[in-house]
């Protein structure tokens, strides 16, 4: 019997305890003390503590609600008190309808019985406990709001919107006011947001994604691409013509510089190129052709003399110089053994700069791109980004890592005399991150390796710092605030940076969100040991295709198995910030996509992946381009996802991301792209496009829509391929490529043949798609 008493008193007590925690969760109990904390400020403080309150029309759960946000000067408080009046005055008795569960948090949305049209009063107070007793602040000033749909500045609805946010949920509706999102949702709610001046726009079915975000380039050099002598992966013998024709135009001594060599990709012999090949072409021209991976260089002879570099000159630390059983260099430089022959190049004048900046600018919002990470620029350029983004120039908002590669460069002196900053120029520029580079790249081999490269015995990559060189550095700019980046592609450089990390957070833990570029092949404890200590891994999924021919050779069957390992990350609980690395890859998105979900090259190469068990999923590879990349730069709160109160960046694209075949990823288009809620980017449709593998196809005569059917010039198409092409007879032609031949009906248009796009490509054994929507023929394996 006692028993049983006992057990119906406990019962009694546990029930009271549960409902007055769940009414106190509501403020009905706010006068309840349940705990002392230690006092941080006096009562006299709190008491002359004041709180100001605003309030604002919002949409909570498709409902109609207030937003009240406040704040405070003064002392801290532990906890907020929200009253809420139908007048002016507020009663004595009054109870808070809302009640904070700590200090920090300052706003609060009111749903709860909001009707159209009628004005609710709002005032906010803070409580501090002080050894057991409550001490109040100030009353906020009264802040009221009549309760009415906001008036949207734009709306766009029917769309198939993928927000990216945490239920990764979709809608088919948003509204923005000023620059941010305040609606997104249903098209009935968003159309009640529509006032006499809104700008409404029907997406009739198209897919919306949030802005992208470009987690790693290099703005300068993908700009310079299109100033200088463009090489970006030509065949061997086209590099040879492209430069012997700058040297027929240069004058005598003149330097001929360029970029985007990739010997991987060149048939027959793909091993590094030689001085001799570009000494046959420009013998009295200097040569400096970068490789795309910007790790190495092909110079001529005249290049190496000018340099000063003869067989007595040593390796540097952190580079390699290529040479001949004879000892003399072969015309392959690597990392910091570039330095003396990139030396002495003629400074890019600032006009030069500016123009490269320039061209990205163009080329970016024509992907849907709303933010970037340029990893690396000078403090010089730093100030023309501001003043890029003054004169409306520069429409992509961007992070900023500054460049340092010593305690005494221009970015540590930058660095040791400027705070971090972020939100700059109406959050256009962040600049609160520093780039470094740890090694070199694998296709150079000189990634440092733990171990000997497979395909090159005693050969292990170069570190490009000594450990207490590179602590001192990642430690100087860690005090200072700095988020650090670090580029690493080997597994020794990997470790490395990871040792250097580890031990600036020991010494000062806070949210440091330190990234490593690339991240290519690691050590699976190091994989680990990153996620554990939450660096960010921040890796480009292009990279895996565009390396499988080559990255096993070189790392071999073991090390590749912990090598581009984007599910083992994930599975740890790690996230992966996407980019292309451009110049050194094409700066498209959408090869990162197709790359992350397939595993796969553009031209379907292996069959079912490479390694396909560490393939993304297209939710995970959408959450890399958006707001994972956010995360990385300390901005997920204000962008990366579609949520009501975030900046309204987004991009409508041609097709359905998530239901489109995979090999269509690679070859989407953007048609629109909105930047704070103003369109940057409009796709011109007037001339059809045929995007092959999710590269334009170049036409000297623009192809043309007949009756529903795509026209191009033949030969542009069979150039274009490497195929041949002979007569068949009259109106007919035989076009070969590989062992498929397809007899096609040639059209006549100004003198030149033409054939229909979609017959050639599938002739020839190619899947095509066309979207009517943005006028192009997708082609794919």
């Amino acid at each position: 019997m006692k028993k049983n008493k006992a057990k119906r008193l406990f019962v009694m007590v546990m029930t009271f305890v549960l409902v007055f925690s769940t009414f106190s969760a509501f403020g009905y109990a706010d006068d309840t003390v349940t705990t002392v904390a230690a006092p941080t400020a006096t009562k006299e403080e709190v008491k002359a503590t004041t709180i100001k309150a605003k309030t604002q029309n919002v949409i909570e759960n498709d409902k109609l609600a207030i937003s009240l946000t406040w704040e405070k000067k003064g002392a801290d408080v532990d906890y907020y008190q929200v009253f809420r009046s139908g007048k002016k005055t507020f009663s004595s008795s009054a109870k808070a309808i809302f009640t904070t569960s700590n200090g920090d948090r300052s706003y609060y949305t009111n749903t709860k019985g909001i009707k159209s049209g009628t004005k609710y009063y709002y005032k906010v107070r803070g409580v501090k406990v002080i050894d057991g007793k409550k001490y109040y602040t100030k009353w906020s000033n009264t802040a009221y709001r009549t309760a009415k749909y906001p008036v949207a500045d734009s709306v766009w609805y029917d769309g198939v919107i993928y927000t990216a946010d945490d239920d990764f949920s979709t809608a088919s509706a948003l509204a923005v006011v000023d620059d941010k999102l305040v609606y997104v949702g249903k098209d009935s709610i968003a159309k009640k947001l529509i006032g006499k001046k809104t700008k409404t726009y029907d997406l009739d079915g198209k897919c919306v994604l949030p802005g992208l975000i470009e987690s790693h380039m290099h703005a300068e050099s993908t700009g310079w691409m299109n100033v200088s002598l463009n090489v970006f992966w030509l065949p061997k013998e086209t590099i040879l013509e492209k430069v012997k024709k700058a040297a027929e135009e240069a004058k005598p001594g003149e330097w001929i510089t360029g970029s985007g060599w990739m010997n991987t990709i060149w048939e027959g012999n793909s091993d590094f190129p030689t001085k001799e090949e570009l000494d046959a072409v420009a013998p009295d021209n200097p040569v400096y052709l970068e490789r795309a991976c910007g790790h190495m260089c092909w110079v001529n002879s005249k290049a190496i003399e000018l340099a000063g570099i003869t067989n007595d000159t040593p390796n540097p630390q952190g580079g390699y110089i290529y040479r001949d059983k004879n000892g003399e260099a072969t015309g392959v430089f690597t990392d910091t053994a570039m330095y003396p022959i990139s030396g002495i190049i003629p400074a890019k004048t600032d006009e030069q700069i500016r123009r490269s900046y320039e061209e990205c600018a163009a080329m970016l919002p024509s992907y849907g791109f709303t933010s970037i990470m340029d990893a690396g620029t000078s403090p010089k350029n730093i100030e023309l980004y501001k003043q890029l983004i003054k004169e409306g120039v520069w429409k992509t908002r961007v992070d900023a890592e500054v460049s340092v590669n010593s305690m005494e460069s221009e970015g540590m002196k930058y660095v040791l005399n400027n705070e971090p900053k972020m939100g700059l120029l109406n959050n256009m520029l962040d600049v609160m991150c520093i780039k470094m580079f740890a090694d070199g790249s694998m296709g150079g081999r000189s990634a440092a390796m733990l171990e000997e490269y497979s395909d090159a015995p005693g050969k292990m990559g170069e570190y490009i710092y000594k450990d207490d060189e590179l602590n001192e550095i990642v430690k100087t700019a860690y005090d200072r605030g700095y988020q650090v980046s670090i580029h690493a592609i080997g597994d020794g450089a990997n470790h490395q940076v990871l040792n250097a990390y580890e031990a600036a957070i020991k010494a000062n833990p806070r949210d440091h969100r330190l990234r490593i570029e690339h991240f290519q092949c690691v050590t699976p404890e190091d994989i680990k040991r990153t996620v554990e200590l939450g660096v960010i891994p921040s890796m480009q999924s292009i990279h895996a295709t565009s390396d499988l021919l080559v990255a096993e050779d070189r790392w071999g069957s073991e090390r590749i198995k912990s090598s581009y390992a984007w599910r083992t990350i994930l599975n740890l609980g790690g996230i992966l910030p996407n980019g292309s690395d451009s110049a050194v890859e094409l700066v498209n998105p959408y090869h990162g996509f197709y790359a992350a979900v397939t595993r796969t090259t553009r031209g379907g190469y292996p069959e079912g992946g490479w390694y396909p068990e560490q393939c993304m999923t297209r939710e995970e590879a959408l959450k890399s381009f958006t707001i994972w990349g956010a995360y990385a730069m300390f901005s997920e709160d204000i962008k990366g996802s579609l949520e009501a109160g975030k900046l309204a960046d987004f991009v409508v694209i041609d097709r359905d991301y998530m239901k489109c075949p995979d090999w269509e990823l690679m070859n989407i288009q953007a048609l629109t792209t909105v930047l704070g809620g103003e369109i940057i980017y409009q796709k011109d449709t007037k001339t059809p496009v045929v995007s092959f593998q999710g590269v334009p196809v170049t036409f000297n005569n623009k192809p043309y829509l007949k009756n529903g059917v795509l026209y191009a010039p033949l030969r542009d198409m069979t150039n274009a391929l490497t195929a041949t092409v002979e007569s068949a007879g009259d109106n007919k032609v035989k076009v070969t490529y590989k062992e498929k031949t397809a007899t096609l009906t040639t059209v006549k248009k100004n003198g030149i043949e033409y054939v229909s796009v979609g017959s050639f490509y599938r002739g020839l054994g190619f899947k095509t798609q066309w979207q009517k929507v943005s006028k192009t023929m997708s082609i794919g394996a």
